[in-house]
């Protein structure tokens, strides 16, 4: 096992001492019902997490698994987890698009197959110090990599009305951007905005504080600036790219979306010449998988194999 690219946390970053439940994974014998993992098999767990996809391959046979995550966090706590697998797995800290030349780097050139399960962790939205939820007030970072990169607050501070408007209305799909926008950036100029909570607060101010179903009327504006901060759905969008790559002809591609803007963009992608859908509609969590992880209930599964090369 090799852990590669990782700097040291900030002791503020570091996992608690009595850590909470864990990141609950989603799908897990899907995933590895779709991937079927066998012995001298190598692949790429795009997205680490706490692990457990990961796990579950290794458990089920895989030969080696090399796991990618932006959060320093995360590899710490996968590192102990997967610790009876060594040397099994490799752990890097990088994102996803990255996926090619890490690969090259370990000396490796060809998956068997690629596993994603995308936008952010449990882990990352119940540690009010992300900046990730609203539930308890934190700072506005929303970064997934707390090692680079400008935090939400930063953002807000550099585009303008227009540019947040556009962000907020495409990425959080939020019908009222300009408005919202709007509030948000009248409270950065008035210095009264330092916390999720305050941020939540001009959110509110533009919309009313009304939820629509079970969501909070802050959800779409949070999402969209994670989304942005994070560059997610460009890097979605390389890395199955880059999938189609390092995939050896018939690997498999599974991915795991959560919202519209991520699902519309594994659809588009998956419709290319170089892959052939397995799931003509995506695996979805059983009733009883949501009953015990409500989280998971808008996960969506879409898996594809690599079509054939052509010399």
């Amino acid at each position: 096992m090799n852990v590669v690219n990782v700097v040291p946390m900030p002791m503020s970053s570091r996992p608690p001492k009595n850590p909470g439940p864990p990141h609950v994974t989603v799908l897990k014998q899907e995933v590895v019902d779709a991937v079927a993992p066998r012995t001298g098999g190598v692949y790429a767990d795009c997205t680490l997490g706490a692990g457990g996809h990961t796990e579950a391959m290794l458990a089920a046979g895989a030969g080696h698994v090399v796991g990618f995550d932006r959060d320093t966090t995360a590899i710490e706590l996968a590192e102990a987890r997967l610790a009876r697998f060594e040397p099994r797995f490799d752990l890097v800290h990088a994102p996803f698009s990255h996926l090619t030349e890490e690969l090259e780097a370990l000396g490796m050139d060809r998956l068997d197959g690629v596993i994603a399960d995308l936008g952010v962790s449990s882990m990352q939205i119940d540690n009010p110090d992300r900046g990730m939820s609203f539930r308890a007030a934190g700072p506005i970072d929303m970064r997934m990599d707390r090692s680079r990169g400008e935090t939400a607050l930063e953002l807000i501070e550099r585009v303008d009305v227009d540019e947040l408007t556009e962000i907020i209305g495409k990425l959080g799909e939020e019908r009222r951007a300009r408005r919202v926008a709007r509030c948000i950036k009248e409270a950065f100029e008035a210095g009264d905005l330092s916390t999720t909570a305050d941020l939540r607060r001009a959110v509110v101010k533009a919309v009313g504080p009304a939820r629509q179903g079970n969501v909070d009327p802050a959800t779409r504006t949070f999402q969209a600036l994670r989304i942005a901060v994070n560059t997610e759905l460009h890097e979605l969008d390389d890395l199955i790219d880059a999938a189609a790559d390092v995939l050896r002809d018939g690997g498999v591609l599974a991915i795991i979306s959560f919202h519209s803007l991520e699902d519309r963009i594994v659809k588009r992608k998956l419709r290319d010449d170089v892959w052939k859908v397995v799931t003509k509609k995506p695996i979805v969590p059983s009733e009883e998988e949501c009953f015990k992880n409500p989280r998971a209930r808008s996960a969506k599964l879409r898996v594809a194999t690599r079509a054939p090369r052509f010399s």
